[in-house]
């Protein structure tokens, strides 16, 4: 269970630099303060320029030593505030490694704390205890209360929001900066949002699950990371509830399979039930395990082309010896 911290649970710690960042072992980069940030789908767009690095606030912290901290903005992406919380693993405070991250978005009319109110934290402390997974951040992104399912509408550029997220927190912790490093989940149209984010960005997520999603008009998206896909590879886990009155599981292995068409590692369930926040927590466990293990697996393909990649270019490099002459 989450134990909220009495006395700084509700405490505001000013400048990105300072305690709390040294506690947690946040690691702003140099100049921090402002970043580009490239809109989502639009790589030739100038960068839009971000406020400074919000500060962290502690939330809570367990017996296993994990914690959660809050995090608010000044968002470009979005009329108002920007927010998120952290789950940070057992060790993160006192250790320099960094770690792979997986991104959470919730679903229509919901909050993000709402993957705390099921147990994430618990769930994520036993994994990584087990061994199950590797230690991991986790990102619960909260979007605005009339979300239209995470994606650019108008002044409501949700998916870019996601993006700008990332950036931050790239930024702000000790986080494995790589596409082979995250993965990204959301339940019910955050299931839709997260498929939307990364198949609009795929060079910036390796993982991509949808828990009780759907997937509207994303084939062409997906047709067209077709190379990207087949080049760097992408792990996807799709399931939905039997008596789903809101999403139609049938359109989880269907989808998968269309995944698996254009070169991707994709999974799929149908577990019985139906469409609620019960559900997710039913297989929070499930869904988390497949993240944590598909980023082991990405982040070794990664290091594995990488190597071949070098291994290649030092063979090009090569200069033979001149020959002596007489």
């Amino acid at each position: 269970m989450l134990c909220v911290l009495a006395c700084v649970g509700a405490m505001a710690w000013p400048g990105a630099t300072g305690a709390i960042e040294r506690l947690l072992g946040a690691a702003p980069a140099a100049g921090a303060g402002r970043v580009g940030l490239t809109r989502a789908g639009d790589p030739e767009a100038p960068p839009v320029l971000l406020p400074p690095l919000p500060a962290l606030t502690p939330v809570g912290a367990d017996a296993a030593g994990s914690r959660i901290v809050h995090a608010a903005f000044t968002s470009a992406s979005l009329p108002g505030e920007g927010s998120f919380f952290v789950y940070l693993p057992p060790g993160y405070a006192s250790g320099v490694r960094r770690y792979p991250v997986v991104y959470l978005l919730h679903g229509r009319n919901g909050h993000a704390n709402a993957f705390l109110e099921i147990g994430i934290q618990a769930t994520l402390d036993r994994l990584i205890d087990e061994r199950a997974i590797p230690p991991l951040i986790a990102v619960m992104i909260q979007d605005r209360p009339t979300l239209d399912n995470w994606r650019d509408r108008g002044e409501h550029d949700d998916e870019t929001y996601v993006v700008e997220v990332q950036e931050l927190v790239d930024r702000m912790l000790r986080t494995i900066p790589t596409r082979a490093a995250r993965a990204i989940v959301g339940d019910s149209m955050g299931g839709f949002g997260a498929m939307n984010v990364a198949l609009s960005n795929p060079l910036r997520f390796a993982v991509v699950e949808s828990w009780l999603g759907f997937f509207n008009n994303l084939e062409g998206a997906l047709h067209a990371d077709r190379e990207v896909i087949s080049r760097l590879g992408l792990h996807a886990f799709l399931y939905g509830a039997a008596a789903d009155p809101v999403a139609v599981p049938a359109e989880d292995p269907e989808f998968a399979g269309k995944l698996r068409e254009e070169g991707a590692q994709a999974e799929s369930a149908i577990y019985p039930g139906g469409h609620s926040l019960e559900k997710v927590q039913e297989h929070l466990e499930t869904g988390l395990l497949f993240a944590g293990r598909s980023l082991v697996a990405a982040q070794r393909r990664a290091a594995g082309e990488a190597s071949l990649k070098g291994e290649a270019a030092a063979q090009t490099g090569a200069v033979r010896p001149l020959r002596a002459t007489k």
